[in-house]
């Protein structure tokens, strides 16, 4: 018999991609999302949708009644929308983790897992992160995500309740709006290539990303939700590959067999130069490793691409 599980921001990206395979496994979900970047289209059947912010208690409480777990991926995904505004993002982040927080302890909900951010390292000391390196955030949104992190260990101390926090490196991967400024690059890259236009890089295309397919980050959010090892803990969640963003055009390139030369723009201030997710506790605590390769989870994205561009 399946569960009740709440998702907030359900109807986005990586939330779709996790309530269908919820729906899959036979539970009862109800998605919590205000469609800034989410469509309703992307949900299953049968899914209750209420549109409302997570940092909304008052359409929040109500909905925890009889809810055990909880996924907790709402959010103001963008660096330069938290420039633009880090009272909004603020109040998207961070805010709506304590919201979601109180209600499902208020609620008895068993365990809440949240989606945090690598964003949170900042400028990190090595070209591989693991979990215990120092905490650096260097915009509002990764300072918010940060907070949100720290919001589940400061619930799970004082009140018991079980927290399970997973920081995400670069997803990619079918929903992934490349019409949106919030888009990865891959989205924003492929989708240039498929209209005919040149990929422009800002700076010198050497600087590595650690992307990872959504299909594997769904697997560790549904492993975050069942693991007792992961009560407390914050776990990263990548590929363990560095791949540069020359590297990453020439896979488009293969996968749409054509050759591909992109231009190049200053780079952007205070950008990361090399980002890759050491996997040793996604190992330990999740049993997690990832399963579609680069170019797999590309060919995948391509074909979604192709497919929606048919049919808008």
């Amino acid at each position: 018999m399946g569960r009740n599980v709440l998702v907030t921001g359900g109807a986005g990206f990586i939330g779709s991609h996790l309530v269908g395979a919820l729906v899959s496994r036979g539970d009862r979900v109800v998605v919590v999302d205000n469609l800034s970047t989410g469509q309703r289209g992307n949900l299953p059947p049968g899914v209750d949708l209420v549109v409302a912010g997570a940092e909304d208690a008052s359409a929040l409480e109500p909905l925890m009644r009889g809810v055990e777990l909880v996924y907790h991926l709402a959010a103001l995904a963008s660096v330069q929308a938290s420039l633009d505004n880090p009272l909004a993002s603020h109040a998207a982040c961070a805010t709506a983790t304590v919201t979601v927080c109180q209600a499902a302890r208020l609620a008895g909900v068993r365990r809440v897992v949240y989606a945090g951010s690598a964003s949170a390292y900042g400028i990190p000391a090595g070209p591989v992160q693991h979990e215990s390196d120092p905490l650096s955030p260097l915009s509002p949104y990764a300072a918010a995500k940060l907070a949100g992190e720290l919001y589940l260990q400061a619930f799970g101390a004082s009140f018991g309740l079980e927290t399970a926090r997973l920081r995400f490196f670069n997803v990619f991967g079918p929903r992934q709006r490349p019409d949106s400024p919030y888009s990865g690059v891959i989205a924003l890259f492929a989708s240039a290539l498929m209209r005919g236009r040149q990929p422009i890089v800002l700076g010198d295309g050497l600087q590595t990303r650690d992307f990872v397919y959504v299909s594997d980050v769904v697997r560790a959010l549904l492993a975050a939700g069942e693991s007792r090892a992961m009560v407390g803990q914050v776990v990263q969640v990548g590929t363990g590959k560095p791949t540069t963003l020359l590297e990453l055009i020439a896979a488009l390139g293969v996968v749409l067999d054509k050759p591909v030369q992109p231009g190049f723009g200053p780079a952007r201030s205070g950008d990361i130069r090399h980002s890759c997710a050491n996997l040793d506790q996604a190992r330990a605590l999740l049993g997690y490793s990832p399963s579609v390769s680069l170019s797999e989870g590309l060919a995948h994205t391509l074909r979604w691409m192709e497919q929606t561009a048919k049919t808008t």
